[in-house]
């Protein structure tokens, strides 16, 4: 069965109900009923009597359910025990992510976006922004480092995903890997932890090395991560690598400072050198995940925040002098390419 788009009304009336669909989430996945239900099917009497629930109090809870796209329904009979759930694939994952206790959206919730709340005119008019005190991009203090890199290290899921399903055509043999904005090292450590022959330097802005030094000791790969202080914007990128990664960071910044980079990585890289980039790709399912940083975002001007096709790259690594551009599959796709 597939879903019926829903109208603009239909969606702004979930968006204007908001916290209530997040209750309604967060009480099934508590109670095990996203679980119940993506094992499915399963029949509303099976459910009330496992979860010791009113069935006709159930059966409102997953009319909410449904009418958020998240189960299908199938009834047959007049008798509401009779009906018949099944959750779409991954709802117990994607609520985990978005409504658990060490979900994402929880995460970005502490930065200050109610300081733009119900002042968007004002905000978009200039009159208003978000104060280098409580949110600085580049990030300026410790705390507002620890706390960005914490952020960013908290969504490395796919990007994890996407690395490992194509680490042996990108590490065939030795390789040194430098991991440019590789923020406080988590994605390198698994790197690492996948690929014996890889060493790893996340280059970041010196004041990240505490962190990675905190990240090498706990993951215990020692030497095979390092740490390169500088800063892109003013020093051009290190030498003595045989691939580079731009991970979640070119979209940080205007496209000209993002063709600078690529540019700076093709004349940094060997004959043969690799480059990697990997963040969201624009799509329209990326743009609804990216919603938080949009919304925040439009008080922070130092930040681009620019979600961009695929095209965009696989464009600019042309123009750089890139070839052999390849755009590999995953949970965020992986664009490789090499210089001659």
């Amino acid at each position: 069965m597939t879903a019926t788009p829903l109208s603009p009304r239909a969606l702004m009336s979930l968006l204007a109900n908001g916290v209530k669909a997040m209750d309604v989430l967060e009480t099934a996945l508590d109670l095990g009923l996203l679980d119940a239900l993506e094992r499915g099917p399963v029949r509303l009497g099976q459910l009330s009597v496992r979860f010791d629930l009113r069935p006709d109090r159930l059966y409102k809870l997953l009319d909410c359910l449904e009418s958020l796209g998240f189960v299908h329904r199938d009834e047959r009979t007049d008798d509401i025990n009779d009906a018949e759930y099944r959750a779409v694939p991954g709802l117990q994952d994607a609520a985990v992510a978005v409504v658990g206790p060490d979900a994402i959206e929880r995460d970005r919730d502490k930065y200050p976006w109610r300081h733009l709340h119900g002042r968007l005119a004002d905000t978009l008019r200039g009159r208003l922004s978000i104060t280098e005190d409580d949110f600085a991009w580049p990030p300026k203090t410790a705390a507002q480092i620890a706390g960005f890199e914490q952020s960013m290290a908290a969504g490395l899921g796919p990007i994890i995903e996407a690395f490992r399903t194509h680490a042996p055509r990108l590490w065939p043999d030795r390789h040194r890997l430098l991991d440019v904005g590789g923020g406080d090292g988590t994605l390198a450590t698994h790197l690492l932890t996948d690929t014996p022959g890889l060493t790893i330097d996340v280059y970041n802005l010196p004041a990240v090395q505490p962190l990675v030094d905190e990240t090498r000791a706990r993951s215990g790969h020692g030497p095979r991560l390092g740490f390169v202080g500088g800063d892109f914007l003013t020093e051009p990128l290190p030498t003595g690598y045989d691939a580079m990664a731009f991970v979640r960071v070119l979209h940080d910044w205007p496209a000209g400072t993002a063709h600078r980079l690529i540019e700076q990585a093709y004349h940094a890289l060997p004959a043969r050198g690799r480059l990697l980039i990997c963040e969201e790709f624009r799509t329209s399912e990326r743009l609804a995940m990216q919603f938080f940083w949009s919304y925040f975002l439009i008080g922070v001007d130092s930040c681009a925040s620019r979600l961009r096709e695929i095209t965009f790259y696989t464009s600019a690594l042309r123009r750089a002098g890139f070839h052999e551009i390849e755009v590999l599959p995953g949970p965020f796709e992986l664009i490789s390419a090499r210089k001659p």
